[in-house]
């Protein structure tokens, strides 16, 4: 059971309104690593989670708080397009490219068809997907994405923080910075635990001998140059201490040519060899 709580976890106050950052919140609200693409991620996860209930839990709660992070950035997008000048309003809605792009970027859909609210899209208009998604079932494979997504989540924001000098909008910012903070060591918690159980490698009880063993541990080097060979990858015990890395300085490959026999005459495929003559008759 959900239930809506009016007041916003943390304020939304811009000092100023402010179309064009309007659009550039955008990307943190619908893009690829927005609050709408952990929300799902973390409650797709958790509802579907057939794991300890505590993972559920954590999934849950975690996703329970993007819901939140969703009203406030659509609530901030809002706010900084309520109070424009009209006059702006009606030359970003209009289909004048160059106007648009001396106007800095503002969204003209955020004001034909939102009334000048948040769209469930990217800073490029880009819908929201999906797909942009993991709930694969498996917790350490889909803790290590939450962790990815959490880390580019807080880049973006750190980098839109930096775009903007309104104090209120910074003061929003932050707080979701500090919570994506929180997020990540969060799901580095959580995979160190399950890596203590169950293993490095996903996933943990695929057996080991049903692998190519002999190629499980060999680094190779397909770039010129060997700089490679210094990094701890490249030597040393495999970080799930099941082997010993090879740097393989020079790899040849294993197997034959990729030859494929011809294709069927009814595929119409160009055959080997001359041409057939065409009969025209």
């Amino acid at each position: 059971m959900f239930y809506h709580i009016k007041e916003l976890q943390f304020e939304a106050k811009p000092c100023r309104p402010d179309p064009a950052f309007a659009r550039k919140l955008q990307e943190i609200l619908g893009g690829q690593f927005g609050e709408m693409t952990v929300m799902m991620q973390y409650l797709m996860q958790g509802w579907n989670s057939r794991a300890e209930q505590k993972y559920r839990d954590l999934l849950l709660d975690i996703g329970t708080e993007e819901i939140s992070h969703v009203e406030i950035v659509a609530t901030l997008i809002a706010r900084l397009l309520d109070g424009a000048p009209l006059k702006e309003q009606e030359i970003a809605a209009s289909s004048d490219p160059l106007v648009y792009a001396a106007l800095g970027g503002m969204n003209p859909r955020q004001f034909i068809a939102a009334g000048l609210g948040a769209l469930p899209e990217d800073s490029e208009g880009v819908p929201w997907n999906g797909r942009y998604t993991a709930a694969s079932g498996n917790l350490l494979a889909d803790f290590r994405m939450n962790l990815a997504a959490e880390s580019q989540s807080r880049l973006q924001t750190a980098r839109l923080f930096e775009l903007t000098d309104d104090p209120g909008v910074r003061d929003t910012l932050a707080f979701l910075i500090a919570r994506d903070t929180m997020h990540q060591n969060v799901w580095m918690a959580a995979i160190s635990e399950i890596e203590a159980k169950e293993g490095k490698v996903a996933p943990g009880t695929f057996p080991i001998d049903r692998e190519r063993t002999e190629f499980s541990y060999k680094y190779f080097n397909l770039s010129r140059g060997e700089e490679s060979s210094t990094g701890r990858w490249a030597n040393g015990i495999s970080k799930d201490r099941c082997g010993i890395i090879e740097y393989v300085r020079q790899p040849q490959p294993y197997g034959e040519p990729a030859f494929l026999p011809p294709a069927p005459l009814y595929t119409h495929d160009t055959p080997p060899g001359p041409l057939p003559s065409i009969n025209k008759c």
